[in-house]
């Protein structure tokens, strides 16, 4: 499903974030990839979303090497992923309400038709009551906006869904609220699932198997 070979990427006073990472996703998994803060787990969860390109390596997705990233990947790769990131408020945009953001990449790939019957659906199965989808960022709680987020990643029915930090910031009720609609979506659909972190309890918990940052990464 995804491969990261050789991945270098990033750059922070003229040294590389990541420097030959390599990491084998199989199809319907789920894998946990645990690390502490600052060693570059998100640039390496931004690569295998296909939002940051890397310096060296390559990366596999569905069996097609990646050859363009960000709006330069092909759509047919970029709607197999969802992504999820740690801070809400910062991968959201502010003017938008919480229908239109989960809608957002709907209108972005011209399924905008849709939206009208999809995102009441799946707003209620994250758990954001019809009383919310007219509010903006701002009107609602960071769990509330998550929420709306993991909506986002979920409304094109990604096959691998990439989860950064995704609970970093919420409390425990939340926390597995979000852990199990994501987990009833992968028991739909087959997606496999990237889940980075830095909790090993919950991520032993959540995942088919843990690697640690540093068994993928060359010191």
């Amino acid at each position: 499903m995804l491969e990261l070979r050789g991945i270098t990427a990033g750059y922070e006073r003229g040294a590389p974030v990541v420097r030959d990472a390599h990491l084998v996703l199989q199809a319907g998994e789920s894998l946990g990839l645990l690390g502490p803060s600052g060693c570059g787990k998100s640039t390496l969860a931004r690569v295998a979303a296909l939002l940051h390109r890397p310096e060296h390596g390559t990366v596999v997705l569905a069996g097609s090497t990646v050859t363009g990233f960000r709006h330069r990947a092909p759509r047919a790769l970029r709607v197999r992923v969802g992504v999820v990131f740690q801070q809400p408020r910062l991968s959201v945009d502010p003017r938008l309400t919480l229908r239109d953001l989960v809608a957002e990449p709907l209108r972005a790939t011209g399924r905008r038709g849709e939206a009208a019957s999809v995102v009441p659906e799946l707003t209620q199965r994250v758990g954001i009551g019809a009383d919310l989808l007219t509010r903006r960022p701002h009107e609602v709680s960071d769990g509330q906006l998550q929420r709306a987020c993991l909506a986002r990643a979920l409304v094109l029915r990604p096959s691998l869904l990439v989860c950064d930090e995704m609970t970093a910031m919420l409390d425990a009720s939340t926390t597995a609220a979000l852990v199990a609609v994501v987990e009833e979506y992968r028991a739909q659909t087959g997606a496999a699932l990237l889940a980075v972190g830095h909790d090993p309890i919950l991520l032993g918990r959540w995942c088919d198997r843990t690697t640690h940052w540093n068994e993928i990464v060359k010191n």
